[in-house]
């Protein structure tokens, strides 16, 4: 079975090697994610493999319907503004408050 593969820009990366992010926010998911699907992570900059996720669970919602387990594991930003231009600079799409995102917690496996 092929793995699909999620992209994470080096620093988001490093958080996950690091054991501190295990949770990415998707928008306009065209992969299909769900859970049990491992994915192979790449380095967005290189398109390097650097581990492997097994999703564990995936919850579709807004920005402005997110809970705090929805933060759990992932990155924070200084505001909703940063954190809105984050994702519209990623997508090229506008983003807000009533845009639909999937959360997805993964269980990170290390390469072998």
């Amino acid at each position: 079975m092929e793995h699909k593969t999620l992209k994470f820009k080096k620093e988001l990366a490093d958080m996950i090697l690091r054991g501190e992010k295990y949770t990415t926010w998707r928008l306009f998911d065209d992969k299909n994610i769900t859970a049990g699907d491992v994915c192979d992570l790449l380095l967005y900059e290189t398109k390097e493999v650097f581990s492997v996720g097994k999703v564990l669970a995936v919850r579709e919602t807004t920005f402005a319907e997110l809970s705090s387990e929805d933060w759990d594991g992932h990155e924070k930003f200084d505001s909703e503004e940063t954190m809105y231009t984050t994702y519209t600079n990623y997508y090229k799409q506008p983003v807000g408050p009533h845009t639909p995102l999937k959360i997805i917690k993964l269980g990170i496996q290390p390469l072998t």
